[in-house]
């Protein structure tokens, strides 16, 4: 007979962003004249950058002849055409020096952070800041790393990283022994950041341990402030310890494209059960060839158009129209009376709920009162709860209706 992992039978309820979509269209079944306004789901609105057009709709055409078809990618690992705009534009502008083969393109950091867990052994201790991008958990979940989930709906064999008010929302480290460590700066859902001084005590604690450090930087184009590091590499000793994430889809419109890449590098490295050190580089290489075939050439001759002068020119105005709408929302709830975190180096803010109602009430006050959607905070995590997230990443002038409605509640 064929047998199921059980581990999924694990996983708590539906994914948080299915269940969301799943109250809205109930909603609008009951009120279909309702005009609902969403800043709950991390989607862009604003349409790809001109100099992104341009550049697939040439590859498009090239596509089209003999002479420049392309078929695989013989490197499996990305184009080096892209590879090399990234290194030379990410990381070596910031004094940050890799070899473009520690770089791999996919199809998303979604991906990649859920796929990361898979080459590492099933008895590493996980640790996750709490609230969390339930991917991180959910994947190491399905891997059959952790037990059952208990009443706070944290699963067992996971430490949990409590960011809340006190601590600013960056964790602190573990007092317990962790092996693999996940981090998200810009912050998904609190929007908040992390200074040098606190990756450097994360990079500490991860040489003194032996651990890695899972670092998801999906958001750090958002960044702003001069003293806030965009990669963790601009730590001293982190290509040791850390592998990190990055993304097209938020910083260049690239939700319907698909494009991102992992950075592993060569130095660093994992052990074997008898304490064996292992390079991480070529077994992520290996497990990337062997199931995934790679980005669409048209895809990543438009991810290397966000490098040329018009493109990051193009794609800058968009970002600076989120983090305006970022600020337009911050200064409006707070002349509301709410409290809200976030908004400034990122595009998520991160409010407390209002008369100590739960996160899923506010919803669903929101939805039907103001017609609103946003996030739970309690779909991240245990500390979630009594926060709701928000996105910037709406329409201008949703954004300012939308703030009509938050005073009219």
């Amino acid at each position: 007979m064929a047998t199921i992992n059980e581990n999924f039978l694990k996983l708590q309820a539906g994914y948080l962003f299915p269940e969301i979509g799943r109250r809205i269209r109930a909603f609008k079944a009951e009120n279909p004249d309702a005009d609902v306004i969403s800043m709950g789901i991390g989607d862009v609105t604003q349409p790809l950058a001109p100099a992104v057009v341009e550049a697939m709709k040439k590859a498009v055409d090239e596509m089209g002849q003999t002479e420049t078809f392309k078929g695989y990618d013989d490197s499996g690992i990305g184009y080096e055409f892209l590879r090399q705009a990234i290194n030379e534009n990410d990381f070596k502008a910031r004094g940050v020096q890799l070899d473009i083969d520690e770089i791999f393109v996919s199809d998303g950091a979604k991906c990649d952070t859920g796929n990361m867990q898979e080459i590492f052994g099933l008895d590493n201790i996980i640790a996750v800041t709490d609230p969390v991008y339930p991917v991180y958990v959910d994947t190491n979940v399905m891997a059959g790393r952790t037990g059952s989930a208990t009443d706070k709906g944290q699963y067992e064999g996971i430490v949990y990283m409590p960011c809340t008010e006190e601590n600013d929302f960056v964790p602190d480290l573990p007092k317990e022994k962790v092996d693999l460590i996940y981090l998200c700066f810009p912050n998904n859902p609190t929007g908040a950041v992390a200074t040098k001084e606190q990756l450097k005590n994360w990079v500490d604690y991860a040489k003194d341990n032996k651990a890695i450090i899972l670092f998801d930087a999906a958001y750090e184009e958002f960044i702003s402030d001069a003293d806030i590091p965009h990669s963790i590499y601009e730590i001293d000793g982190a290509k040791n310890v850390a592998i990190e994430f990055r993304s097209f889809s938020k910083t260049a419109g690239f939700t319907g494209v698909r494009c991102a890449f992992a950075v592993v590098p060569k130095q660093l490295k994992a052990y074997t059960k008898d304490g064996k050190a292992v390079e991480v580089n070529p077994i992520w290489g290996r497990r990337h060839c062997t199931k995934f075939n790679g980005v669409s050439y048209v895809s990543q001759a438009g991810a290397a158009a966000v490098y040329t002068p018009e493109g990051k020119k193009q794609t800058q105005q968009v970002i600076n129209i989120y983090m305006n709408n970022a600020a337009q929302m911050r200064q409006s709830l707070t002349k509301l009376g709410y409290t809200v975190y976030g908004g400034v180096n990122a595009p998520y803010l991160w409010m407390k709920t209002p008369n100590g109602m739960n996160s899923w009430e506010f919803f669903d006050l929101l939805l039907e009162k103001a017609h609103l959607v946003g996030t739970p905070g309690a779909g991240f995590g245990f500390a979630g709860e009594g926060y709701f997230r928000l996105t910037a990443f709406a329409l201008p002038s949703n954004v300012k209706e939308a703030m009509q409605r938050f005073a009219a509640i």
